[in-house]
């Protein structure tokens, strides 16, 4: 075995015990990723379905009941109770036992029959923005397919037959994600934000720690080069990140059945130089920062919080002003999220992902090139 490798293998085999022995790092490092995954899939979702429906029917004709009977019959919402006045329906809107109101004017046969424009309102509870305005497109939708239905009945009643009438037909197809549901787009963007934890966090607390405990001065005056020395204390905590990305991929498609289209080979290569570059950040401000408490601040506030929200996780990006948007672009878990939604979504391969490959391959040298220029001012 060389020498170089061997000294770093000795480095790595200390932090390696280190490790082992403090159950709180252990714990930061697999047993709050676990939690991470199996909270966000069961508890976050964007999918807007089962939407509790009140009515209130003033017609009680047959045709007002063939609506009421699209909506109850509808996935997107749950038809929960019938009103009798407008008092009703705003206590039950008050009380959140229904987002949505379906108000069915007493006219609405006479003025459907004579083809008169009839109208119904829906009423939204509007505290819950997003929400309410997916539940008002679905119900326009709803209702505009029935209209369209009952005038092509009427048409086909008239004697003689009216000519027919040329009309726009859309079929939509969903190429990627095509049940669309939103777990299947949440959970590739989790991985970054999970690798970015352990990675940052662990890692920063490495360097900090032997400052704090008085312990660098050992290590500088052991026979071991200083690239040797950041490598070695890199690799145990590289390990548990790749521990981590294993469990994702594993919980995400055995418990969540987050279907995987793309190459497993190529996930597992750009996770890796991913994974780089995030130890490389944390033991970039375990040098900075000299103590534990002042570089998990650090990591919590350059890596974490970015990785929640600048990366495209939750929040599109497209939707934030133009300063943050520019600001997201040296967010390096932004790339690896595209990454890994073209991966399990779209099948794409590194044709299309290289422009993300090569800023995750540039940021990884950047930075631990950093850190170890660091490093030895430091020393010095």
């Amino acid at each position: 075995m060389p020498a170089a490798l061997r000294r770093m293998t000795a480095v790595a085999r200390k932090e390696f015990l280190h490790l082992l022995r403090d159950p709180r790092s252990l714990a930061l490092g697999i047993v709050m990723p676990l939690i991470m995954l199996f909270l966000f899939g069961y508890a976050l979702t964007l999918d807007v379905d089962r939407v509790p429906l009140a009515v209130w029917d003033q017609s009680g004709t047959p045709q007002s009941r063939e609506l009421v009977s699209r909506f109850a019959g509808s996935r997107y919402f749950s038809l929960r109770r019938y009103a009798a006045s407008y008092a009703e329906l705003e206590r039950a809107v008050d009380r959140r036992d229904v987002l949505i109101a379906l108000v069915i004017p007493p006219d609405f046969a006479d003025r459907l029959e004579r083809s008169d424009g009839p109208t119904v309102q829906v009423i939204l509870d509007g505290s819950d923005p997003n929400t309410a305005t997916i539940a008002q497109g679905y119900a326009e939708a709803i209702v505009l397919t029935w209209s369209r239905q009952v005038a092509l009945q009427q048409l086909a009643r008239r004697s003689p037959p009216a000519p027919k009438i040329p009309s726009l037909e859309i079929r939509p197809r969903v190429w990627f994600n095509t049940d669309l549901v939103s777990r299947n787009f949440i959970f590739p963007g989790l991985i970054p934000v999970i690798m970015m934890i352990v990675a940052a966090l662990l890692t920063s607390l490495s360097m900090a720690r032997e400052w704090e405990t008085g312990t660098m001065e050992q290590l500088i005056t052991m026979p071991v080069r200083r690239w040797e020395l950041v490598l070695g204390k890199l690799a145990p905590y590289f390990c548990v990140g790749v521990l981590d990305l294993v469990l994702a991929v594993g919980v995400g498609y055995l418990v969540f059945d987050v279907p995987l289209k793309g190459s497993l080979w190529l996930l597992t290569a750009l996770s890796l130089l991913f994974l780089t570059g995030a130890l490389a950040v944390g033991m970039l401000i375990s040098i900075v920062a000299r103590g534990q408490l002042l570089a998990s601040q650090l990591a919590l506030m350059v890596t974490v919080l970015p990785a929640f929200l600048l990366s495209g996780f939750i929040f599109p990006l497209e939707n934030m002003p133009a300063p943050i948007r520019a600001v997201s672009h040296i967010v390096v878990a932004r790339y690896f999220v595209t990454i890994l939604r073209g991966i399990y979504l779209k099948d794409v391969g590194l044709a299309t992902l290289w422009p993300q490959a090569l800023f995750l391959l540039g940021f990884a040298g950047l930075i631990l090139t950093a850190a170890m220029l660091i490093f030895r001012k430091k020393l010095k």
